[in-house]
This record gives C-alpha cells, structure tokens and sequence, in this order.
C-alpha cells in the first residue's frame, strides 16, 4: 500500500502523479488530495483552478472574470462562435446575494 502525501491515509488503490517536465510527482489516495498539491491557485481569488482557467502573462486565474478584475482584456470564458451563447444569459447559476441551492 502507498502513503498518501497529503493526508497520510494508507490506501491501497492510492495513485501516483508525475507532471511532464518537471520534478513534481507525489502518491494520493483521491482527486481531492492531488488537486490540493497540485492545481494552482487564481491569481485574483484564490480558489484551485481544477478547469482549462485562464492564463494571462502568466498569471493563472479561475475564469476571464478574475483575469480582467486585474485588467487582462480580451479574454473569455466562451467562444463567441459557440452558437449556444446567443441565448445565454450574462450571469448564470447565480445572482448576488443569494445562495446556491
């Protein structure tokens, strides 16, 4: 059985990470424990980018949101060839102030 690095849990159906390139490799017992060492963090908010994201100059972020909350421009979470956007509200799953449910 293999130690996970993070949690320390033995697990016997623990996997190993090795990122092409580099010397980055570690053992995980779940996803959850690999994105926690291994997914960057948005340069504006924070949060572990575990998607495509956004990156800019560098800079990784979460969503073109947060790339031009810092002024990156001309960056987008879509396509504007996606034809599934023309009917696309600007802000969905959310609105501000309320919770998801």
């Amino acid at each position: 059985m293999a130690v996970c690095d993070i949690c320390g849990n033995d697990y016997d159906r623990a996997m190993t990470i090795t990122i092409d390139g580099t010397d980055t490799r570690g053992v995980f017992d779940s996803f959850e424990c690999a994105i926690h060492a291994l997914a960057p963090s948005c340069t504006h908010c924070g949060c572990r980018v575990i998607g495509h994201g956004v990156e800019v100059d560098g800079a990784i972020f979460c969503c073109a949101h947060c790339a031009q909350h810092v002024g990156a421009q001309g960056v987008s979470d879509h396509s504007d060839n996606d034809p599934g956007q023309a009917d696309r509200p600007e802000s969905v799953g959310s609105q501000p102030g309320k919770a998801f449910s």
